[in-house]
C-alpha cells in the first residue's frame, strides 16, 4: 500500500476545491493527458471521470468513479484503466493550522495489478504521488488567494497623529 502525505501551504477549502474541480485533475494527477467526459456531478459518490493516460508513444483511456466523498476532509476514488484492471486511490486532508496536510493511499484493488502488486509497483506508486502531490501543491499555492483582512488595529484611525494644522494634539 502506497502512502504519502504532504503539506499545502493552504487551507484545506482550497486544496479540496481543485480535487472537486474535474477541469483541474489533469494539472496535478500524473500522465493524464487529457479529460473527455463527466457522469453524474463531480465528486457526488458514483459519479465519474474519463480521461487519456499517455506515457511517450503509449495511451490509454482511463474512467474514475467516486467511491466516497466526505467534504472538504475525504475523498476515495476507484480508477479503471482497461485490462490492468483498477486502483483504490484515497485522498485525506487534514487541517493543520492555516496549512493542509495531504494524505494520498492507492493501491491495485481489482485484476491483474492486484494480483501482482509487489516492492516495484510499490516503489512505483511512491514516485507517481510524490509527482501528485508535488502538483497539487503547487497549483494550490499558486491559485490566487483572496486578500487577507487587516486586523482591527490596522483598520482604526489612530488618534495621536498629527493634525493638518502641524501641531500634535494633547
Amino acid at each position: 500500500m502506497a502512502i504519502r502525505h504532504r503539506l499545502v501551504n493552504r487551507p484545506a477549502d482550497a486544496v479540496w476545491s481543485l480535487l472537486a474541480d474535474p477541469e483541474r485533475y489533469r494539472s496535478f494527477v500524473p500522465g493524464t493527458v487529457e479529460t473527455s467526459r463527466h457522469q453524474g456531478t463531480w465528486p457526488e459518490v458514483g459519479s465519474a471521470l474519463s480521461y487519456r493516460v499517455g506515457f511517450g508513444r503509449l495511451s490509454a483511456q482511463g474512467r474514475t468513479v467516486v467511491r466516497i466523498c466526505e467534504p472538504p476532509r475525504r475523498l476515495e476514488l476507484e480508477a479503471y484503466l482497461g485490462r490492468m484492471g483498477s486502483a483504490r486511490i484515497a485522498f485525506q486532508l487534514v487541517s493543520w493550522g492555516r496549512d493542509t496536510l495531504v494524505i494520498v493511499d492507492e493501491h491495485p484493488l481489482r485484476g491483474p495489478g492486484a494480483r501482482m502488486h509487489a516492492a516495484p509497483v510499490e516503489l512505483l506508486l511512491h514516485l507517481r504521488h510524490r509527482l501528485l502531490l508535488g502538483r497539487l501543491a503547487s497549483t494550490a499555492e499558486h491559485t490566487a488567494q483572496p486578500p487577507r483582512r487587516r486586523s482591527r488595529a490596522a483598520r482604526t484611525d489612530r488618534t495621536d497623529h498629527v493634525p493638518s494644522g502641524g501641531a500634535r494634539r494633547a
